[in-house]
Parts: C-alpha cells; sequence; structure tokens
C-alpha cells in the first residue's frame, strides 16, 4: 500500500511541476506580446517617416577607426582552451599589476571602457573584453550557449587565462548582473567589485515585484523573450533604437563636451549592423527564464 501511494504522489507532483512549468511559460510570452505591443506606437512613428528608410539598415562594411585604434590599449585575444571560444579585449596598463576587468552591457562593446582604460591603468593591468556574442568575440549559434553558468564560466576562464587568480570586477549592466553573480559564487577570484547601472539580481527582483512602475520601464526584457521581432525593432531606421539612447536629447548625453562624435556612435552600431549579430547578445535575455 505504502508504494502504490508514493507512485501516486509522485505522478500528481511531477504533473503538478509540469503545468506550473507550462503556465509560467504562458505568463512569460502573454508579458511579451503585451511588451511588443508596447512598443508598436515607436515602431509605427518611424515607418510613418518612410517605410523604405524604416526598413532600410546596412550592414557596416569596415569599423570605424576608434574601434581599431590603440589609443586607449593594445588589442589582443585569447581562446580559452576548456570551451574553445576566443575572447577580444584591449588592454592598458603594465600586465604585472593587478588586473582590473571591465565588463560591458547590451548591445556595446570594449570602447564603453576607454575612458576607464585610461584612467586607471598607471596603477592596475586593465582589460576591456569583448564578452560572448558581443564585439569582435566569438558567437556560437546556439541558444544555450549563452545560460548564465556558462557566462559566468567565461569570467573565471578570462581571469585564469589572463594569469591572474583574482581582479578588480567591475561591470555596466549586463556586466554589471554578470558581476554580481559571479562575485556571490567565486568571491575569492573578486578583490573589489564595482557595479553600475545594475542592481543586485534579488534586491531587482524584489523590487519589480513591489513596484509596477520598474515592472513597466523594463518590459524590454520580455519583449527579448521574442523569436525575430527584437532583431527587427532594434534595426528599424538603421538601428535608430540603438542609437536614440546615445544621442537623443532627452535619453542621450546631456554634457555638451561628452557628446559623442559621429565615429563614436557608429563604434556601437558597427557590430549589431553586421549579419545576424544581434541574435547572439539577445541570447543573455533569452536565457533568463530558463
Amino acid at each position: 500500500m505504502q508504494f502504490y501511494v508514493s507512485r501516486l504522489l509522485l505522478v500528481v507532483t511531477r504533473a503538478a511541476l509540469k503545468v506550473s512549468g507550462l503556465l509560467f511559460w504562458i505568463l512569460v510570452y502573454v508579458a511579451a506580446l503585451l511588451a511588443a505591443a508596447s512598443y508598436l506606437p515607436e515602431a509605427l512613428r518611424l515607418v510613418a517617416k518612410g517605410p523604405f528608410r524604416a526598413f532600410h539598415w546596412k550592414s557596416r562594411k569596415a569599423a570605424p577607426a576608434c574601434l581599431t585604434s590603440s589609443k586607449h590599449g593594445q588589442h589582443g585575444q585569447i581562446r580559452i582552451k576548456k570551451s574553445g571560444i576566443r575572447f577580444h579585449y584591449v588592454a592598458s596598463g603594465e600586465k604585472g599589476n593587478p588586473l582590473m576587468l571591465l565588463l560591458h552591457g547590451f548591445p556595446e562593446n570594449w570602447y564603453s571602457w576607454r575612458y576607464q582604460l585610461d584612467e586607471f591603468c598607471q596603477e592596475y593591468w586593465t582589460v576591456a573584453v569583448d564578452l560572448r556574442g558581443f564585439g569582435s568575440s566569438d558567437s556560437p549559434p546556439d541558444l544555450r550557449d549563452y545560460r548564465m553558468e556558462t557566462l559566468l564560466q567565461d569570467i573565471q576562464d578570462l581571469i585564469t587565462g589572463l594569469g591572474y587568480s583574482d581582479c578588480v570586477l567591475v561591470g555596466h549592466d549586463w556586466g554589471g548582473t554578470l558581476a554580481w553573480t559571479f562575485a556571490v559564487r567565486h568571491r575569492d577570484m573578486v578583490s573589489r567589485l564595482i557595479v553600475m547601472n545594475a542592481p543586485h539580481p534579488s534586491a531587482f527582483h524584489d523590487y519589480v515585484l513591489a513596484h509596477a512602475s520598474q515592472l513597466f520601464s523594463s518590459r524590454y526584457v520580455f519583449l527579448f523573450q521574442l523569436p525575430i521581432l527584437p532583431e527587427i525593432l532594434l534595426s528599424l531606421g538603421d538601428f535608430e533604437n540603438i542609437r536614440k539612447p546615445l544621442i537623443d536629447a532627452n535619453m542621450g548625453i546631456q554634457n555638451e563636451k561628452r557628446r559623442l562624435s559621429k565615429d563614436e556612435i557608429e563604434a556601437f552600431v558597427y557590430y549589431p549592423s553586421q549579419k545576424g549579430a544581434l541574435t547572439p547578445a539577445l541570447n543573455y535575455y533569452r536565457n533568463l527564464f530558463g
């Protein structure tokens, strides 16, 4: 009798888990569709300017000079033996100094850290890396290649591959989320932690659930769960939704002395403009609910 009761409980538990999992994904995709609907007016605004212009985006043939210049440091590559992934980075300072590892956000690259490469190179070996799926680093095609565990392993492999056992870890946006999580799981490898524009994941989770306004502001996370559509929306108007946060009168850089040149703007458009380049970057978000 005890055997049959145990089996029945097991069957019921498994069925409940499958149903709850299904309901969870239904909620995620309902939220994704609602988020897509909220971005529809912006898409229509771009189309209204001219359908040809809206749906005509060009792949840049050559990188802007600032991306390939050695002004902010020496360009290098490192291939991780375990994963086989090749990472591009720019390093400044003496290698014997403590390592400062800089992790960029979405949809950026090493160039986001140009000022920090210049500022901290006297005391640290500052290394700004193109994360997996970004910039000149390798972009494996499988969605599962961008799971959190894999991304954290990349950071660990980079630190050891560069010849260090620990580092000052600096992250912004997605790089900040990775930095928080890595510091929790590998505290012995992080001597100092600096995070910008990325709250602690647990604190952010609690805050979002308690504040509808923040949930609305973060709705793009749900939008990015959808296939194809996010890539199209980010490409509309020759990548206007990537350029806008950099140059817009309200959202962009307000300090006139710090406003980006045409070349600097292209530094953040060049890589996303390449064929298929947006999908690996978006796969970071598409693994969030896995």
